[in-house]
């Protein structure tokens, strides 16, 4: 009887999560951009037990137009933090795409790890990750936060200014 129990506390509180994520996206009316495949030698995601690893994802507009630049010449962090904001809505397209759209099987953000093209006087890679990070908690809530690195280099695909992969535990 009280393993009973247990299984329905969990299926309800897959379905309340789900609910509440999928909720506070429609909350926060964001519009998440499609899930983009591969475009090398790698998948989009990963599932090894009970971790979901997220390929890195790289600044995309609501256009579909890359977000090219360096930080410290070509962008400011007002600009920088959009482009990690964005790097995050494709995050977690492809947590939903891996999860065939039941948000419910997440049960927290691990980590995020920010790259950021910046000159090397640059010092506010953190700064520019919040826009990742603040998104990620603000739709996932405590399930949300998560541990970070935030990253300077001199160069990243396509010229992009930033990219982020992402690690989630999954239920």
């Amino acid at each position: 009887m009280r393993k009973e129990k247990n299984t329905i506390k969990t299926k309800n509180q897959k379905k309340k999560n789900r609910m509440s994520f999928d909720k506070k996206i429609n909350e926060l009316k964001i519009d998440l951009p499609k899930a983009a495949d591969p475009v090398g030698s790698y998948v989009a995601s990963k599932i090894s037990g009970k971790m979901l690893f997220i390929s890195g994802q790289i600044s995309i507009d609501e256009n579909g137009e890359l977000i090219k630049g360096k930080l410290g010449k070509d962008l400011n962090i007002e600009e920088g933090y959009s482009s990690a904001k964005r790097c995050a809505l494709s995050i977690v397209a492809q947590v939903k795409k891996a999860c065939n759209d039941d948000l419910s099987k997440i049960k927290s953000c691990v980590k995020l790890t920010g790259f950021v093209n910046s000159t090397e006087d640059f010092v506010d890679q953190p700064k520019v990750i919040n826009g990742a990070s603040d998104l990620i908690a603000s739709i996932f809530g405590e399930a949300g936060m998560h541990t970070r690195a935030a990253v300077s280099t001199n160069s990243l695909p396509l010229g992009v200014a930033v990219e982020v992969d992402a690690i989630f535990e999954l239920n």
